[in-house]
């Protein structure tokens, strides 16, 4: 077994190191994979918009029908009481919540359940220098998932495997084409570029639009950087001038190669450089001062 980190975590309503945190076997998080969760950023101990995050977690709990079990404010203690905690600043902040034990098991929603709640956080790295200089690789694989990637399920099985699938390909991400259109990657959400607009594709039931989605479109109209959200073929993607691949974790990293192929030129382009200056300014004069909450 792996060595679980010396970090605090948080497991209904008790901080304590990870290794001291024990969840039931009867738990149908463990069993069924019955939750949701939410990844969420923190530069300078500063959560990048939380509100929003929140407001996802609750889109997710009402899809699944777990009630909430806290409040906004609640959370918002909880997440701020755990970010100082850490010894670190900036935070990949992980919370979970799933239906919680329940006997006997049975796929039907027990009458009577109280949610299971974790959170726990790790060092947030920014990605290293010569992925921003270089780029990175992807492969397209057929997109198989259920049909309800809007929620940000625990369930991930399908996107473990498309991620093993680039591993085993020696590359960064594996992008997802259901009927001949671009969806997303498997943790990530995909950007291209075509005669100098930057095209996404829009949200639905089949993709899991990020937090850092919205923010490149909102920094796209700032800057006066033309973009357009709409479906995207998969001749399309093949074609594009760039490609873009964005996260939470990843922040924004161009794909300069794709299946083997070159992406444009092959080097991250100048609408990418653009973009990323922009969300660099963005989180340093920003996130990091706590201004977009």
């Amino acid at each position: 077994m792996a060595d679980i980190p010396d970090l605090i975590g948080y497991l209904n309503g008790r901080f304590a190191p990870l290794a001291e945190l024990q969840v039931p076997v009867l738990d149908r998080g463990f069993l069924f994979g019955d939750g949701v969760y939410e990844m969420i950023p923190v530069y300078g101990r500063q959560p990048f918009r939380l509100a929003e995050h929140l407001r996802r977690l609750q889109s997710s709990l009402d899809a699944i029908r777990i009630p909430a079990p806290h409040t906004a404010a609640e959370w918002s203690d909880i997440i701020h009481t755990l970010i100082a905690r850490q010894d670190f600043a900036d935070q990949s902040l992980y919370l979970q919540v799933t239906r919680g034990p329940a006997y006997p098991r049975n796929h039907a929603f027990p009458a009577e359940v109280t949610p299971t709640v974790l959170l726990f956080a790790d060092p947030l790295l920014p990605p290293a220098p010569a992925l921003l200089e270089q780029g990175i690789a992807a492969v397209t694989q057929a997109d198989i998932r259920w049909l309800r990637c809007n929620i940000k399920a625990i369930s991930l099985l399908a996107n473990v495997l498309a991620k093993q699938y680039a591993t085993d390909e020696n590359v960064a991400e594996t992008i997802l084409l259901r009927d001949g259109l671009l969806i997303e990657g498997s943790a990530s959400n995909i950007f291209i570029v075509h005669d100098g607009v930057i095209l996404a594709p829009p949200p639905s039931h089949l993709m899991l639009t990020g937090i850092t989605y919205d923010l490149i479109i909102e920094l796209a109209g700032q800057h006066g950087l033309p973009l357009s959200v709409r479906e995207i073929g998969e001749a399309e993607l093949r074609a594009a001038d760039e490609v873009w691949l964005t996260s939470s974790g990843k922040e924004i990293l161009a794909i300069v190669e794709l299946d083997g192929q070159p992406v444009g030129k092959g080097v991250p382009g100048p609408i990418y450089q653009a973009m990323h200056a922009h969300y660099r300014s963005f989180k340093n004069d920003v996130m990091r001062q706590g201004k977009d909450q």
